[in-house]
């Protein structure tokens, strides 16, 4: 088996292509896997859905490897690979509001720091879903995984200016819809602490006075 670990991406991914090292791609998978694997998990809050659409796109790219032109390097076309496959999950995902299992609270006790910490986490992960897919997308590039706007361009095949208006507007809906989500907590919070509550009459006990006349 050749040694693939100081070989070029490009490299990789023609030795792939021509089948001259079976390995090739696997290699290539490794090291990118971490990062792909990120970009699938936050733009679908779903690890399930998450590992789905990553192996869609690692077979699209086993598949296509032969068409690849190096117009962009692989690491983008891989990207845009898993943008897709993530997108066609959405397209496909049923309509139905559902929670996924990692998001529900363990069962363990929790304190009120840990318990605070997961509830902005669940809200920032409810909210992210609540944004266009396109907006969401940018969001997790740059917010979350720290990519240049011009890389993001490549990825996703639209101008830098379409990102940072894409990347503005996520932000200032996501902002709005954090500090929506941060002011019905608090009424309900004032709500729970300050509103009398609703007691039913105590019955009167049967046995009262009776000691008192035996």
């Amino acid at each position: 088996m050749p040694d693939s670990s100081g070989v070029a991406d490009a490299e990789l991914l023609r030795r792939h292509a021509t089948g001259g090292d079976r390995d090739a791609f696997g290699e290539l998978f490794r090291r990118h896997r971490d990062r792909l694997w990120a970009v699938a998990l936050r733009t679908l809050s779903d690890p399930e859905e998450a590992a789905d659409a990553l192996q869609d796109a690692m077979i699209n790219a086993y598949r296509a490897a032969a068409r690849f032109r190096g117009d962009s390097a692989v690491t983008t076309w891989l990207h845009r690979i898993v943008v897709n496959a993530c997108l066609d999950r959405v397209r496909r995902r049923n309509a139905r509001p559902s929670v996924p299992m990692s998001d529900q609270l363990p069962e363990t006790a929790m304190t009120g720091a840990d318990v605070a910490d997961r509830a902005n986490v669940l809200a920032v992960r409810q909210a992210l879903r609540e944004l266009s897919f396109e907006h969401r997308t940018v969001v997790v590039y740059i917010d979350m995984l720290g990519y240049p706007v011009a890389e993001v361009a490549g990825i996703l095949g639209v101008p830098p200016g379409t990102v940072k208006s894409r990347a503005s507007r996520a932000r200032s809906q996501l902002a709005t819809m954090l500090a929506d989500q941060g002011n019905q907590n608090g009424s309900e919070d004032v709500a729970s602490t300050s509103a009398p509550r609703a007691t039913r009459p105590i019955a009167p006990d049967p046995t009262h006075g009776k000691e008192e006349r035996s």
